[in-house]
């Protein structure tokens, strides 16, 4: 038997922050289409306000006044205006919402407004100045249907309304508990945690030798990320298992505390 899928993950894998694959699929190359019309529209309305405004707050002045107002309203269509939808929705503009769509980060998350800046600096030329060639041409050659701008800004578009199904992750092997509790804990790269899961959710399916083999693979992986090792004699399926519950139970604590903190602060200011 072949090295399972898993094991030889692509850099194209969409994974969250915390290694958990995600099975949102990209945005076709119509519906982007579809939604950048959409969005076009909402722009040109949006242009045609502020630049109305401007040019009313400037009636009686001097020419170069005037083209001081058309210059800023420029900038509010093409860059302040998308950005800061895009940001606070959380990468949808009118046209994603309509059909559907999210902007994500390369690793699932949610899109910074840095991404949301670069991606509406780059879309002035590949979309406005050039008339969406660059970006229609690249879309179709991406396998994530990513554009100039996706790819200068680390993002990608994927279709929002898909249901998750994702698997409980594996508990934490008893007898491994003590020593997990103690151990010192580094993250691992994206890649490799979305391997060490996609293994053990799969694990009851492999053939005895395959399952040691690339338990013995991702083990070793994890290895230098973990200290001290695990105790002799144990399997390489409870080595992942153990440092995945762990670092989840270590997550969920931290994440409790920040809580409490903030609800404390929130008192305070009461």
């Amino acid at each position: 038997m072949s090295t399972p899928e898993f094991a030889m993950l692509s850099p194209d894998d969409l994974v969250t922050g915390e290694a958990v694959a995600l099975d949102l699929p990209p945005a076709s190359v119509a519906a982007r289409i579809g939604s950048g019309l959409l969005d076009v529209a909402s722009m040109g309305v949006v242009g045609f306000c502020v630049l109305f405004l401007l040019l009313v707050a400037s009636t009686g002045a001097d020419d170069a006044l005037q083209h001081v107002a058309l210059v800023c309203s420029l900038i509010v269509v093409f860059l302040v205006y998308p950005t800061t939808v895009e940001t606070l929705t959380r990468g949808k503009s009118l046209g994603k919402l309509v059909l559907g769509l999210r902007v994500v980060r390369d690793d699932g998350g949610t899109v910074t407004a840095h991404q949301s800046f670069v991606r509406a600096l780059v879309a002035i030329v590949e979309i406005y100045a050039l008339a969406g060639g660059p970006a229609f041409f690249c879309c179709l050659v991406s396998s994530r249907g990513k554009r100039l701008g996706d790819y200068a800004a680390g993002t990608y578009v994927v279709r929002d309304r898909v249901r998750l199904t994702l698997q409980s992750p594996p508990p934490m092997p008893p007898a491994l508990a003590p020593w997990a509790q103690a151990a010192d804990l580094r993250t691992p790269p994206v890649g490799l945690a979305l391997a060490v899961r996609q293994y053990l959710t799969r694990l009851p399916t492999l053939d005895p030798a395959s399952r040691q083999r690339v338990g013995e693979l991702l083990a070793n992986r994890m290895t230098p990320y973990v200290a001290p090792p695990p105790p002799p004699g144990t399997q390489p399926w409870d080595f992942l298992a153990a440092v995945g519950a762990a670092r989840r139970d270590r997550d969920l604590a931290r994440l409790h505390r920040d809580e409490s903190v903030r609800a404390r602060l929130v008192e305070r200011r009461r």
